[in-house]
């Protein structure tokens, strides 16, 4: 059967549960941002990080998701090469989490938007 510990099953649910979070955080900061300064000069590159944030954000999101569904839905076993993707993608989106949490908060600084 192509069961996962349930370690690597949690480790899988917190992170996407932290990238949909960072998703909403930074259309929130979008949100503000527009609305308190508008789309000029000086916001445009930070609206322009905000929706690369979420992208990668997205990315890591649905990587894990799409993993995680062909592991479940592999039988009689998971072959060793999709096993390395998920715990490559784990790894990845541990270090996108950590990256992106800091550069939403440090455009929310940068604006007064916190």
């Amino acid at each position: 059967m192509a069961n996962l510990p349930e370690e690597t099953l949690t480790t899988i649910f917190d992170l996407q549960k932290k990238l949909f979070k960072i998703i909403n955080e930074t259309t929130a900061t979008e949100y503000n941002l527009l609305e308190q300064y508008g789309e000029t000069s000086a916001t445009l590159p930070e609206l322009e990080e905000l929706q690369n944030i979420r992208e990668r954000a997205r990315d890591s999101y649905i990587r894990l998701f799409r993993l995680l569904l062909n592991i479940g839905e592999a039988q009689p076993s998971v072959n060793q090469s999709t096993l390395e993707l998920l715990y490559r993608a784990i790894e990845q989106a541990n270090l996108t989490v950590n990256a992106l949490e800091v550069s939403i908060k440090e455009i929310q600084n940068n604006w007064n938007l916190t």
